[in-house]
């Protein structure tokens, strides 16, 4: 039976965009052109959270705060888990966990919540998602001042050979939420459930992380007994983790404080070059994974304005 739908004239069809263009040195040049933006982006975003507070940005400080002192009395005096100073182990992983995920969560959703800016306005949109990661920085270098406090009230030292680490490890943080970030925002735009399903994998990724169990004494054993350790660093973000746990926590063989009393390795007592090496490692895959990234968001790019 033939078919008598009327034919869209040319003019009214929907176009779809799928361009490479401009390059990715040409868009790399762009951020960096509107990097004065992204300052502003940044210094507004945190300007608004705390606005008409009494404490300000001090809220920041309080949060972590109140997190690390719940854990040092549930861990080190109640249920007393045997670890010299578990909550520096601890706390040095949560900086870079609630860095990571507060970023990944906020940046899957910023392209479409700021929907109006994107349709209106000519800026590379990648600005969008580091102005978000730049806001989570501002928060983990806080949260960082509020563990130091606390260390060197209660007297912990941390390892000031593996010092040089922190940098590092902090600079492999950034590139691989960069990554993430920028390639989730521009799938969100196109299927909105990515931001629920990033929600759920986001707190089964804290598990597969060694931050409240640790590395060497939970998960170690058990992959060495099956020779497949290396499982366990396809998570990028534990090498992270691990150097700053290495760096603060300063205490790879420990001394059980509860019956029975024994020493064991909490962490790897690697040297600081095997901390170099896998850090090293995650910057490079990092470096490959935010190029690639751009590359895809450059080319969802064209259509922002027609999904949103």
């Amino acid at each position: 039976m033939p078919d008598h739908t009327p034919a869209v004239p040319p003019s009214e069809r929907p176009i779809r965009v799928v361009s490479a263009s401009p390059t990715l040195g040409q868009r790399l040049q762009q951020i960096w052109d509107h990097r004065e933006l992204l300052s502003y982006l940044i210094r507004s975003e945190i300007k608004v959270k705390y606005k008409s507070s009494v404490l300000g940005i001090a809220w920041s400080m309080v949060n972590p705060a109140m997190v690390l002192a719940i854990y040092f009395l549930v861990f080190q005096v109640f249920m007393k888990n045997g670890v010299p100073n578990y909550v520096f182990m601890l706390g040095a992983g949560l900086v870079v966990w609630n860095f990571f995920s507060l970023t990944v969560n906020t940046a899957t959703s910023v392209i479409v919540n700021q929907a109006g800016i994107v349709k209106k306005v000519a800026f590379p949109r990648e600005i969008l998602v580091l102005a978000t990661l730049g806001t989570s920085l501002v928060y983990l270098f806080i949260q960082f001042g509020v563990l130091i406090a606390l260390m060197a009230i209660l007297g912990h030292a941390p390892a000031w050979g593996m010092l040089w680490l922190l940098p590092l490890a902090v600079v492999a943080l950034v590139v691989l939420t960069s990554a993430i970030g920028i390639l989730l925002s521009a799938v969100n735009v196109y299927m909105r459930d990515t931001k629920h399903f990033v929600e759920i994998g986001i707190q089964l990724w804290f598990w597969l992380t060694p931050i409240v169990y640790s590395f060497q004494q939970k998960l170690s054993p058990m992959l060495h007994r099956h020779g497949i350790t290396w499982i366990f660093f396809l998570n990028p973000v534990t090498p992270i983790v691990m150097a700053f746990q290495r760096v603060l926590y300063a205490q790879p063989v420990v001394t059980s404080t509860v019956a029975p009393h024994g020493t064991f390795a909490e962490l790897p007592t690697w040297s600081s070059l095997t901390y170099l090496g896998l850090l090293g490692g995650v910057i490079a895959l990092s470096i490959a994974g935010l190029l690639g990234a751009i590359s895809v968001f450059g080319r969802l790019e064209g259509n922002f304005a027609e999904e949103l």
